[in-house]
């Protein structure tokens, strides 16, 4: 058969000699899934609407209050300002100064998504003319962020899991990825979590609803650059170099490590080793900061996925600490309780109305709280306990008289359990002692002197601060609660508690399990580094919120992480991190 084409049959000739070239060129669609590998993220402020610029004026017979487009009136009473936005958007609780020149307070938000609590944000107006006042209101942001990595498997199918910054969502979970038309569902691989949601390849839009916060969330396709809550630094760092801290006008002194007599290298290798992480499906560590400070001086200062020093951090119960020093301050001041006293008598408004109150709970004193050795059925480490911290929701009117109402199941001393409704009842002890509000008496008696700012104070149902934990903070502020007390109970030359106070509150009084000791509100431990051994006490939040304090080597170290409800992970902070590079960069004598 001759092949050859002849004028009548060119065209054919030459569309046949394409079809290779076309079906070549052709792209073999890639499964559905398939299109989803890379990283995808979604990063949300939740709320809360109303922030910014406070004016309140006083007119004629009456006061009105300006922020994000409300004008309502306030109420004066006194020198006690107060404001009330409609629809529970916001509320002002805040003094008037003597001499008229100032309104401080603080702005109470709506309550958190991510948390269910709602916080208490101080606020400082000051006059700009006769019957005028302006500040800025900047309370807690609601942020959460969501970073999905999609990798193809050995076998062909697709899986992935989930990194969230801020609460730790989806921690160890490893997920299958299935995809029909437009529909897309992940079914965890163990357990039974599953998401479900839409995914439209030619747009690039992913959608998964999330059942735990009723909410949709819209990811997109992201780089490194573009995803800065998922790696330790964007862009990708090249090898570490110290700096030391940039000072700034909030009391702490910087200086380099040299200047403190510490070995810069294994500080660069702690560095290095957590800017080399790339994010995996297995669980690893997940250090947000890392602030040391020597002799009084900040000397490293570091921030990672998404964190920054002027971001406040979640303390979790490293606040607790702020518990027993709030207590020192006000048997200071001179209130009429010591450690030794009963607590039921400190609560005067419960009297004849507490249930199961028999002799031990009687002998139940202040110290048993802030050790936890209460003897009540409290127990934060079992999910049946009545007195697990996990009850403590809205449906409970009063927290304080819930935790009094629990029944004794031991005598008050002879063990301690771990508890956070103990540590939140010496609110009720430190507000009946003192008639104050409890974050009016951390703003002037401790915020103000250790020189805070920007912090926000997680509040019970009633309005009452919670002191079981959860203080937002700049981690520089958070630091300052260490160095207060190795300081001797004195920041920047200035006595904020007594010396004497500092070394009860640190000694030990309790065992815990397992094994561990326990102050008044503190956790102490003992380091080993080669053949030396260093005594440490701690504020200790979980996730990772660790403010260590080495009285030997006058050292303070603090880091933030969130790898929260994983605490064989973040206790290495402290078993491993902290001896092996920050302690062994400081040459024995």
């Amino acid at each position: 058969m001759n092949h050859t084409c002849n004028p009548t049959t060119r065209v054919i000739c030459t569309f046949l000699a394409l079809v290779p070239w076309l079906v070549g060129a052709t792209p073999v669609q890639p499964e559905p899934a398939e299109q989803l590998v890379g990283v995808w993220g979604s990063e949300r402020v939740l709320g809360p609407q109303v922030r910014g610029e406070l004016t309140l004026v006083r007119g004629e017979g009456a006061w009105r209050a300006r922020i994000s487009g409300f004008d309502v009136p306030a109420r004066v009473d006194g020198r006690k300002v107060s404001v009330v936005l409609p629809g529970g958007q916001g509320e002002l609780r805040a003094t008037l100064a003597e001499d008229g020149r100032r309104i401080a307070g603080h702005w109470i938000q709506p309550r958190v998504l991510m948390s269910g609590m709602t916080f208490a944000t101080p606020v400082r107006l000051r006059a700009l003319q006769e019957g005028v006042w302006r500040g800025d209101v900047a309370p807690l942001e609601d942020r959460f962020s969501l970073y999905l990595v999609f990798r193809k498997q050995p076998d062909g199918t697709v899986s992935a899991f989930i990194r969230n910054p801020e609460r730790n969502f989806g921690n160890r979970l490893l997920f299958r990825v299935g995809i029909q038309g437009s529909a897309i569902r992940l079914t965890s691989t163990s357990g039974n979590v599953q998401l479900e949601g839409t995914f439209d390849a030619r747009a690039g839009r992913l959608s998964l609803f999330l059942p735990s916060l009723d909410m949709t969330f819209d990811f997109t396709r992201r780089d490194r650059n573009q995803a800065v809550g998922l790696h330790p630094r964007t862009p990708a760092p090249g090898p570490y170099v110290y700096q030391k801290p940039i000072a700034e006008e909030d009391g702490w002194t910087t200086a380099s490590l040299a200047d403190v007599g510490m070995d810069v290298q294994p500080i660069r290798q702690l560095v290095q080793g957590i800017l080399d992480q790339e994010p995996g499906p297995e669980s690893a560590p997940a250090i947000q900061g890392l602030l040391i400070a020597r002799h009084g001086k900040l000397v490293v200062e570091e921030y990672f996925r998404g964190f920054d020093k002027e971001r406040p951090h979640d303390l979790r119960s490293a606040a607790k600490s702020y518990a027993s020093v709030l207590i020192g301050i006000a048997l200071d001041q001179g209130a009429p309780f010591t450690v030794d006293t009963p607590v039921v008598s400190l609560f005067p408004e419960y009297k004849g109305k507490i249930a199961n109150l028999d002799a031990r709970k009687r002998k139940l004193t202040v110290a048993h709280l802030m050790t936890m050795a209460t003897g009540l059925a409290c127990d934060d480490e079992d999910p049946d306990s009545p007195g697990n911290e996990e009850r403590l929701e809205d449906s409970v009117p009063d927290w304080y008289k819930y935790t009094l109402d629990l029944p004794m199941v031991r005598e008050p001393g002879e063990k301690a359990v771990y508890c956070s409704a103990n540590i939140n009842l010496v609110g009720g002890v430190l507000r009946n002692a003192t008639r104050m509000w409890i974050p009016e008496f951390f703003e002037k008696n401790l915020a103000t002197p250790l020189q805070m700012r920007g912090y926000h104070i997680d509040l019970m149902p009633d309005g009452e601060q919670y002191l079981g934990g959860g203080i937002y903070m700049r981690p520089r502020d958070a630091l300052k609660l260490g160095q207060l007390h190795l300081s001797g109970g004195t920041w920047n030359g200035r006595r904020v508690v007594s010396q004497r106070w500092v070394e009860r509150s640190t000694a030990n009084h309790a065992t815990m399990e397992p094994g561990r000791t326990y102050g008044y509100t503190w956790w102490r431990h003992e380091l080993r580094v080669g053949d030396r051994v260093y005594s440490e006490y701690e504020a200790s939040g979980n996730g990772g919120q660790l403010v260590m304090v080495v009285p030997e080597l006058d050292l303070v170290v603090m880091f933030t992480a969130g790898n929260y409800n994983h605490v064989a992970i973040w206790r290495k902070f402290r078993e491993e991190l902290l001896p092996r590079f920050i302690l062994a960069a400081i040459p024995p004598k």
